[in-house]
């Protein structure tokens, strides 16, 4: 990995060859689990477009995606609220639809869309994160159908997550100290 752009107090914890291995290992699980049904992916915008696109070269079946744009954190905090700023493209009714996210953090987000989606009659709606954390979540997703990694309560940077819109685009997924946020 070229490391040049890296900050050097940043911990990688899963690097650029784990991910890409453990995405083909998904794209094979998720192929055998929808092996003849067709499927809708719906990125979760901004951070789980680089997982999504990934994901979807690893699977090896005739697919649609789709994006919807949600979120909770401001300023590198969460909130209470979930904002959703896009509607999909693709009327949900009747599909099978996989919500692709690059963290499950609270779960909120991926609860409120899992129920939104599925009272626009979604016919099925399945989660996979590239990272689920170590942590409690009363009020959210208790855990992802699929996940990349299982990772400590800590704040990541890197493959899709970010702290103020920055470091999403490192190739590897790192713990991000105080300092640099």
């Amino acid at each position: 990995m070229n490391d040049e752009y890296l900050p050097k107090k940043l911990v990688v914890i899963f690097s650029e060859e784990q991910i890409a291995r453990r995405i083909a290992e998904l794209g094979q699980e998720i192929s055998r689990f929808y092996h003849h049904r067709p499927l809708t992916l719906v990125a979760i915008a901004n951070g789980g477009l680089f997982f999504c696109a990934d994901l979807a070269r690893a699977i090896k079946l005739p697919l649609q995606i789709d994006v919807i744009a949600a979120g909770s954190y401001h300023n590198d905090r969460a909130g209470d609220e979930l904002e959703v700023r896009s509607k999909l493209k693709l009327d949900p009714r009747g599909r099978d639809l996989l919500l692709v996210d690059e963290v499950l953090d609270t779960g909120r987000t991926l609860r409120i869309l899992a129920e939104q989606l599925r009272n626009l009659g979604a016919a099925s709606i399945r989660t996979v994160v590239a990272v689920e954390k170590s942590r409690e979540r009363p009020d959210g997703l208790a855990g992802a159908d699929w996940r990349g990694f299982l990772a400590p309560d800590r704040y990541l940077v890197g493959y899709g997550l970010d702290s103020r819109e920055r470091f999403r685009n490192l190739p590897c997924i790192a713990m991000l100290p105080e300092e640099l946020r």
